[in-house]
């Protein structure tokens, strides 16, 4: 399982160190893709096999499945972490995350998360207010808390 945030400064090759921590769940290979809400996620191989075969067993007549299974595949490349730690995060994925230099790399249970650190503080900054409203509508999924 991923958590906590962590944040790092990608330099201007597109290298970005990855926690220690995270590294270890990842594995050797993983999978950087674009992610919702402005944000890279990261999946380690078995959670990106799940998740392809869900997206798989989509009927392809469906035009929001199509288009979600673009977007997600569109982007993805796989990574390795190189001697010091870091990864490579392609241009474009750069671009869609709107990565430049501050960075919070963020673990979310079964993925990592890669989020510009003003987007991330922006987005906190949204959601802080509504928290207890989203914690309601999520409550019929008898979470224990």
């Amino acid at each position: 399982m991923f958590m906590g945030e962590f944040q790092h400064a990608i330099d201007a090759k597109g290298r970005l160190f990855m926690p220690a921590r995270f590294r270890e769940g990842l594995g050797e290979r993983f999978v950087l893709t674009k992610g919702l809400d402005g944000c890279l996620f990261v999946f380690p191989p078995r959670e990106w096999d799940a998740l392809e075969q869900k997206i798989r067993s989509l009927p392809v007549t469906m035009k929001d499945a199509r288009a979600f299974s673009r977007f997600l595949f569109a982007g993805a490349t796989e990574c390795e972490v190189d001697k010091q730690g870091r990864i490579l995060v392609p241009g474009n994925l750069r671009e869609y995350a709107g990565l430049e230099k501050d960075t919070m790399i963020i673990g979310v249970s079964s993925r990592v998360e890669i989020w510009s650190a003003a987007r991330w503080q922006e987005y906190n900054q949204g959601a802080a207010g509504s928290l207890e409203e989203i914690a309601e509508k999520i409550g019929g999924f008898d979470l224990g808390i």
